[in-house]
């Protein structure tokens, strides 16, 4: 009989906890532990739940309809987590006395592993309880996964990791400092993979509130804040808001320009960003973003010009100087003017060659270059859709055979499709000038 009521209990709850955005999650111990704690902090918020959304995973839901200027959430200063709680820790002392000075990246890292390793006694665990395990920031993928992403992804990926790394190495002394504090060995604590996580953690959740300027840190800025709940929204391009610290109300505040209906999903921007930029930074990708783009590498870009034109050197020196061999890329409304300034430069003629002021100003040249131009653009967009389709099709069959890569190789998927998109419209914007012209 009790068995019985459980099922119809678990059956009812799931019904009522599904909307037509989402499924409400609030319901969840670790949810319920948060919430409180918040509370405890003097957060009144009501408005926003926590949700399983199907496109974007774990997020927020509106409990009533959102009108623009809503403010959608107000954390007080209370619940941040700051350089400021930092020292206030018993972390604070080992910081101030350590030369040379860490920097406010490091303390909140420390802090958190150290908070981490504290488990059931740390004042922040109902906080910790609900973030991510592991985080899909391309500098922790194998480097199997990685030679897969588009340059200058792969390049910035493999710094991120080499950054990282170097952060640990670099700070195992002051590690090491903190041995009094813990009965186990830090060594076994600070570890390379507790820093990485604590790194992701930072590098993905934090908001922008600059802290005051402090000798005991390095000078690097000091403008993180986690904020717990807060840090639940997810991000949409397409979406507007204005995030601050509020000085009367001494709150983190986040005003919405946007609508959004009742049950629906609250989205706040990260920024302007391209997918490329997202999965660095935040290890995901946005279908339909309107600020993607796929980048052209200096070496495609010149593989289609004659390496015996007398004037190649001069044209790549000149492009270099006017910075024009980096962010050539094509988006969803063709070649950019940079790609289509850098690719008239080097179509230039010998007889044409003393114009090259006109031609990065963007002034017709002649014809034929005109010509030249688009079709090499063109080619590199084929060229680029090609490469593109081996990509996915190598992808496709390592899903199949490489389990431990799957989550890793869907992102990669993810970004793939959305340039193989952007080059398709590309390729057709392309067809079109040369049919018109």
């Amino acid at each position: 009989m009790r068995k019985s009521r459980g099922r119809t209990g678990r059956k009812r709850r799931r019904k009522h906890s599904r909307f037509p955005g989402g499924v409400d999650c609030s319901h969840k111990l670790e949810y319920i532990e948060l919430k409180k704690w918040l509370k405890d902090r003097g957060f009144k918020g009501k408005n926003l739940r926590p949700a399983e959304f199907k496109e974007t995973g774990r997020g927020l839901m509106a409990t009533k309809a959102l009108q623009v200027r809503d403010v959608i959430i107000s954390l007080p200063e209370k619940c941040l987590l700051t350089t400021s709680t930092v020292l206030s820790s018993c972390l604070g002392g080992y910081i101030r006395r350590w030369k040379p000075p860490v920097s406010p990246l490091l303390a909140l890292c420390t802090f958190l592993v150290a908070e981490k390793h504290a488990g059931a006694k740390s004042p922040w665990k109902a906080f910790l309880d609900v973030l991510p395990r592991a985080y899909s920031c391309p500098g922790c993928w194998e480097q199997d996964v990685v030679t897969l992403l588009p340059e200058p992804l792969r390049k910035k990926a493999q710094e991120q990791r080499t950054m990282i790394q170097e952060l640990y190495t670099s700070s195992k002394a002051f590690f090491s400092s903190l041995q009094p504090l813990f009965a186990e060995d830090t060594g076994a604590i600070f570890d390379s993979s507790a820093l990485e996580w604590a790194w992701c953690t930072v590098n993905t959740r934090t908001v922008y509130m600059k802290q005051p300027q402090r000798e005991c840190f390095s000078l690097e800025p000091d403008v993180y804040a986690l904020a717990p709940y807060l840090d639940l929204l997810n991000h949409s391009p397409r979406v507007q808001v204005k995030a601050a610290f509020n000085e009367q109300t001494r709150c983190y505040e986040i005003q919405t320009n946007s609508q959004c209906q009742k049950y629906g999903e609250v989205f706040i921007c990260y920024g302007p960003h391209d997918n490329q930029q997202l999965l660095l930074e935040y290890g995901f990708v946005a279908m339909d973003n309107p600020h993607s783009s796929v980048h052209v590498p200096s070496d495609t870009l010149l593989k289609y010009f004659p390496p015996l034109d007398k004037q190649r050197k001069a044209k790549l020196s000149i492009l270099r100087d006017h910075d024009f061999l980096e962010n050539l890329t094509f988006g969803w409304d063709g070649p950019s003017w940079r790609l289509l300034t850098a690719l008239k430069l080097l179509s230039l003629g010998a007889d044409e060659f003393s114009c090259w002021r006109r031609a990065l100003l963007g002034d017709v040249i002649s014809a034929r270059n005109e010509q030249q131009t688009w079709d090499t653009a063109g080619k590199i967009c084929h060229f680029l859709i090609e490469e593109t389709q081996h990509v996915l099709l190598q992808i496709s069959q390592w899903k199949r055979s490489r389990e431990n890569l799957k989550t890793h190789l869907a992102l990669v998927e993810g970004l793939r499709l959305e340039d193989l998109k952007i080059l398709q419209k590309s390729a057709g914007i392309l067809c079109n000038w040369n049919m018109a012209t």
